[in-house]
């Protein structure tokens, strides 16, 4: 799934006394919604460019194939790079939107970024919708990833740093559950906008981006910013009352004083990118970049960009498709919500694994299925393989939403120690949606060559990143970020020879070496980027 989620309070850190007030219930339904602008442009892309009047207008090369059968194969009849770059264009875009996002986020704080996040949202949902030809509809959808790079910055931190502790682990994955949300109401929006026959279903269809995109944008300029981020750039009473405001009690004396040292230690530590570099920083950044290229080499996000364009492939036909893809967004969303409910009591190994030989078997089966069933030219699949294909797919994206899909973002966020927990998120978002880009970007010249194998090929990388759990990925549950080394890394058979506590361990703060150390607290994962 695209870049998402933020790090999670340490299991073991200290507990505030905090209640969940009405301004952090309000801001997090908000700004929840907000997240679904990302899952809204996952899931509307794909059911947009199956739309015969959409092909008709911005790629009449791609129409032609659709209703002319033997012209190409059903497999290469979506081939096509222009089409392609409408989807990935909004990835590429949040790649590099989130290196200046980064800076904002530090400097002028949060709701800024937010605001900044939710004025290219806007103006790129318009170009989008009022699109005439194809550099408009492109310009849009970099806009539109402009607004996902900021978005995805400002956002989590946001709501990370006014919740309270306790919660704030479920709302690592409440972030991806938003997500699937989007990718959900996208597929029904398709649905039925695909059957209005005047022609401008794809355009109500882009343009219902903007209502999550109001909502960011007037949200931004009714919150409060946040505490963390007051304290952080020097303006420590005033962070002191909001902090009074959003925990509505009086004794916020010991939190106070423990965002402030964490404002000090995050700010001395003036190299964090060359801190993760260090030998005993090793696991984790292999860890976190290794997650993110296995996320997107289960093959999940062809299957969500592309879900429409794929079932029409196989011969379901338009409506048929788009109900399908609605079918297994809803499975995305239900089996989420499973892993809110697991990942703290069955563990972060037992999911991953068990999930890998899910999607592995259920990715063999859809290949087998389709190599006997469906051919270059296939009008349509009998109806008992139908819907053996959909439970297939559903199967598959089941086991990816309740474990590599959150747990690709949570692993990294409870193993990075303080001193580089910014840059290590900054480098787990970048490779995340690097590798977005790319899956989007070829998945359909893929499909064209490889036919029926690209699932092979996807489930070949689910068996690889299922042994690399099995071997390389301790389990985290329940583990405080300040006892990571000891009863984490120190322990593998593999990482511990990382662990040594010479003066390659340790860390840099104003060019000083200093040997690390751990820190109860839960503040900003990214704003020393």
């Amino acid at each position: 799934m695209p870049a998402g989620g933020f790090s999670a309070a340490p299991a073991g850190g200290v507990e505030f006394e905090a209640k969940i007030t009405p301004i952090v219930i309000i801001s997090c339904i908000m700004f929840g919604y907000d997240v679904g602008v990302s899952g809204y442009d996952v899931g509307v892309s794909g059911g947009v460019t199956s739309m015969p009047d959409f092909l008709k207008k911005f790629f009449p090369t791609v129409y032609d194939k659709t209703q002319d059968p033997t012209i190409n194969s059903n497999y290469c009849k979506y081939a096509n790079q222009g089409l392609q770059l409408f989807t990935s264009s909004l990835y590429l875009a949040g790649l590099v939107a989130t290196f200046f996002a980064s800076y904002t986020t530090r400097k002028l704080g949060r709701r800024p970024t937010m605001l900044i996040a939710g004025i290219f949202f806007i103006i790129g949902v318009v170009l989008n919708t009022a699109a005439q030809d194809l550099a408009m509809l492109i310009i849009g959808r970099i806009l539109l990833g402009c607004g996902v790079g900021f978005a995805n910055q400002a956002v989590p931190l946001f709501l990370s740093e006014i919740a309270p502790t306790r919660i704030r682990g479920g709302l690592n994955i409440l972030f991806q559950l938003n997500v699937t949300i989007g990718i959900v109401f996208a597929n029904l929006v398709n649905y039925g906008t695909a059957k209005i026959k005047s022609g401008w279903g794809w355009r109500l269809s882009l343009g219902l981006a903007g209502i999550p995109a109001l909502l960011l944008t007037f949200g931004s300029l009714l919150v409060s910013e946040t505490p963390n981020s007051l304290i952080e750039r020097g303006r420590l009473e005033e962070g002191k009352a909001i902090l009074r405001k959003i925990r509505g009690t009086d004794k916020i004396e010991p939190e106070f004083l423990e965002l402030v040292e964490a404002s000090r230690i995050a700010k001395e530590v003036k190299h964090p990118f060359r801190n993760l570099m260090k030998r005993r920083n090793r696991p984790q950044l292999v860890i976190s970049v290794a997650l993110q290229i296995f996320q997107q080499l289960t093959g999940i996000n062809a299957i969500m960009f592309y879900a429409p364009v794929l079932f029409d492939t196989l011969g379901f036909g338009s409506d048929a498709s788009l109900y399908s893809a609605v079918i297994t967004g809803a499975v995305n969303v239900i089996s989420t919500v499973v892993s809110i409910y697991s990942v703290d009591r069955v563990g972060r190994r037992v999911l991953l694994l068990e999930a890998g030989v899910q999607m592995f078997v259920s990715q063999v089966i859809i290949a087998i299925i389709l190599g006997i069933k469906v051919k270059d030219h296939s009008e349509d699949l009998h109806r008992g393989i139908a819907v053996l294909v959909v439970i297939m797919i559903c199967t598959f994206v089941s086991g990816f939403a309740w474990s590599w899909g959150p747990l690709g973002w949570l692993i990294p966020s409870e193993t990075f120690p303080l001193e580089t927990r910014s840059a290590g998120q900054s480098v787990t978002v970048c490779v995340n949606l690097l590798f977005t880009f790319a899956i989007a970007q070829a998945f359909l010249s893929m499909l064209c060559h490889f036919k029926y194998g690209i699932f092979l090929f996807f489930s070949s990388w689910v068996f690889v990143m299922s042994f690399f759990v099995f071997f390389l990925v301790p389990e985290t549950k329940n583990i405080p970020i300040e006892e990571m080394t000891e009863r984490v890394w120190k322990q593998h058979w593999l990482w511990k020879r990382f662990m040594d506590d010479n003066e390659e361990g340790a860390i840099e703060i104003n060019g000083q070496k200093s040997q690390k150390k751990g820190h109860a607290n839960g503040f900003d994962p990214v704003t020393q980027f």
